[in-house]
């Protein structure tokens, strides 16, 4: 950007009226008398007043040709501001340091949807509970992440005699999958820890009382 330079332009700013009512411009309109707003030089050079200030700040010298520089000159204010910005994350939790909670720390309980086939999502938390009333299947669940481990505690409904059947990614010891207590509201917990995007290592816990 630059500064006006043709031949009237003056080589200091007039002074500016006083403030007067804040308005937006018009075109005016003829049947109704209406007059055009007139662009008054103290308004144009305050505007261009602005965007030099803007270089200013940035450290940057006008160009006559160049209109990217008050873009430029905003993103380096940006650039600036945050050059040798170190926030003091003491007290914060962090995804890439060994750190020791002084609190406990825990997660919602996902409520699982009983149906014919159940397919948990686990992306939704860590710890799931389910009420079954009718012989299931636990289908392989989506969203798994190498790395994840929680429970699911699996309650027979009041009529109990329910049974589960479970997907291909659940892995059990000795390559048996496990049977559900069958007695009426029966608790089971299911631990189970992801191994892989497609394999479950888990373990039934079984009639807990």
């Amino acid at each position: 950007m630059h500064l006006i330079d043709n031949p009237q332009a003056l080589a200091v700013a007039p002074a500016v009226p006083a403030a007067g009512d804040p308005g937006w411009f018009t075109i005016g309109n003829p049947s109704i008398n209406q007059p055009a707003t007139p662009v008054d030089d103290w308004w144009l050079n305050m505007v261009q007043g602005e965007l030099k200030g803007v270089l200013d700040a940035a450290g940057i010298v006008m160009v006559k040709g160049n209109n990217a520089q008050v873009a430029a000159a905003i993103a380096q204010m940006i650039a600036n501001a945050l050059a040798g910005y170190a926030p003091d994350l003491a007290g914060y939790a962090q995804l890439a340091a060994a750190q020791s909670f002084t609190k406990a720390q825990r997660g919602a309980v996902v409520a699982l949807v009983d149906g014919a086939t159940i397919t948990p999502d686990f992306s939704l938390g860590n710890n799931f509970s389910l009420t079954i009333a009718g012989n299931r299947t636990l289908a392989n669940p989506t969203n798994l992440v190498a790395g994840q481990s929680g429970i699911i505690v699996i309650t027979q409904d009041a009529t109990g005699s329910r049974t589960a059947a479970f997907g291909s990614y659940w892995k059990f010891a000795s390559g048996s999958a496990p049977s559900l207590t069958t007695t009426a509201n029966a608790v089971d917990v299911l631990a189970y820890y992801v191994e892989s995007a497609n394999r479950i290592t888990a373990r039934l816990h079984s009639d807990v009382k």
